[in-house]
């Protein structure tokens, strides 16, 4: 490989598990580190970041507990960087359903704004009834929704309301024509656990982001769910997503499976045609 080729080989990837700064944020070098994500996307070699703003991550209101202003500034933010950078990004529409009626209208701004994903935000146990109309709006719209989980929940976790594996599972199994991406299995906690929790269930497809690379992880998430059920992701940072991209190419899978994972599968659970650059490749 030259030295200018993609670290991540020149197929299509997606990372279906992204997230930009914006203005309000609370650090002064947001744009900084928007800028390296976009450095290190192309050097890899990403196709397209699926990503999401996280309200004012914690700077004017709790991260995982955004209010319904700061959730719509930084949707508003969101959408603004996935329109001027449309030929790489797509975004998911952050929602808190604490605020149930404002989740539901910042689903309809979303989806008028081009979002092609939901982001559904800690802020509630993913099998709360309160999640419904959300997963309801989801269906309606064919989005999938990004859920974040730790990786078996043994205690209640400070700032947010914590969900695994079993808890997305109920929501899912609620809601089974609705596409749940489980975030970052190698993101904390107990990824063991996680598997035969949603082994089971066909519409549950979990991000491979986090900064866990545990020896055999992958090889244990391929064996219980198959390749058709995993996607490539990075999360915050994109170092470990390269690690686990290049492991993708040892552990014994066919070129079809690697495909699936790097883009293939998300290609099947976001609407129709969100990525056309994969799609020509």
């Amino acid at each position: 490989m030259t030295a200018g080729a993609p670290l991540g080989g020149t197929a299509p990837l997606i990372d279906a598990h992204a997230h930009f700064y914006h203005a309000h944020a609370g650090r002064s070098d947001w744009q900084r580190v928007n800028d390296a994500r976009f450095r290190a996307g192309a050097r890899i070699g990403v196709t397209y970041h699926v990503a999401s703003v996280l309200g004012s991550y914690g700077h004017t209101s709790p991260t995982y507990f955004p209010s319904p202003e700061d959730a719509s500034r930084g949707n508003d933010a969101m959408a603004d960087i996935a329109g001027a950078n449309a030929e790489t990004v797509r975004w998911y529409v952050t929602v808190n359903p604490n605020h149930a009626q404002h989740a539901l209208a910042e689903i309809a701004r979303g989806v008028a704004r081009g979002c092609a994903g939901i982001k559904l935000l800690a802020s509630r146990r993913a099998d709360d009834a309160l999640n419904d109309a959300i997963c309801e709006r989801a269906a309606a719209h064919h989005l999938p929704i990004l859920h974040h989980i730790w990786q078996h929940r043994t205690r209640e976790w400070p700032n947010q309301e914590i969900s695994d594996g079993i808890d997305l599972g109920r929501l899912a199994t609620r809601h089974s024509n609705v596409n749940f991406v489980l975030a970052h299995i190698g993101g904390g906690g107990d990824w063991a656990h996680t598997l035969p929790a949603v082994r089971d269930l066909a519409n549950v497809y979990p991000d491979l982001s986090g900064s866990g690379v545990d020896r055999g992880m992958l090889d244990a998430a391929i064996d219980a769910l198959g390749a058709e059920r995993l996607l490539w992701a990075c999360d915050l940072t994109m170092e470990t997503g390269l690690a686990k991209l290049r492991a993708l190419d040892v552990v014994g899978l066919s070129a079809d499976e690697v495909s699936d994972i790097r883009w293939r599968n998300a290609a099947r659970i976001f609407p129709p045609h969100t990525f056309p650059r994969c799609e020509d490749a």
